[in-house]
C-alpha cells in the first residue's frame, strides 16, 4: 500500500533554512507526481511546490519561488524540499501527497491527490 511519512520540520529563525523528506513506500517515483503542501492555523490547503514523476519537472507557487527546490531520489523513494530564506509566513504544517500520473503538476490541486502524509510541522520565528 502507499505510505508517506513527512519529515525534517522543526523551529527555525526568519532567514534559516530547513530540508524536509518526505520517504514514500509502495510509490514508483517516475510514476507519480509528488506535492508539497502547507497549511496554517484558519487557512485552506495550499500547493507549495511539486515535481513531475515522467520528466521530473517541477512547479512552485510564487510565494516560495527563488526560496524552495523541490528534489527527488528515485534509489531512496524519497522527495525533499530545501526550504531557503524563512519567513513568519512559510510557519505551517507541511504535507507531501502522491498522484499516480503522468500529468504536468502544475496543474494539479489538492484534490486531485489521494495519498496524503501525516505533515511536519514547520515554525520560523524569532
Amino acid at each position: 500500500q502507499v505510505q508517506l511519512v513527512e519529515s525534517g520540520g522543526g523551529l527555525v529563525q526568519p532567514g534559516g533554512s530547513l530540508r524536509l523528506s518526505c520517504t514514500t513506500s509502495g510509490v514508483t517515483l517516475e510514476y507519480y507526481a509528488i506535492g508539497w503542501f502547507r497549511q496554517a492555523p484558519g487557512r485552506e490547503r495550499e500547493g507549495v511546490s511539486c515535481i513531475t514523476g515522467s520528466d521530473s519537472s517541477t512547479y512552485s507557487a510564487d510565494s516560495v519561488k527563488g526560496r524552495f527546490t523541490i528534489s527527488r531520489d528515485n534509489a531512496k523513494n524519497t522527495v525533499y524540499l530545501q526550504m531557503n530564506s524563512l519567513k513568519p509566513e512559510d510557519t505551517a504544517v507541511y504535507y507531501c501527497a502522491a498522484y499516480a500520473g503522468f500529468y504536468d503538476c502544475s496543474g494539479l490541486g489538492p484534490y486531485d491527490y489521494d495519498h496524503w502524509g501525516q505533515g511536519t510541522q514547520v515554525t520560523v520565528s524569532s
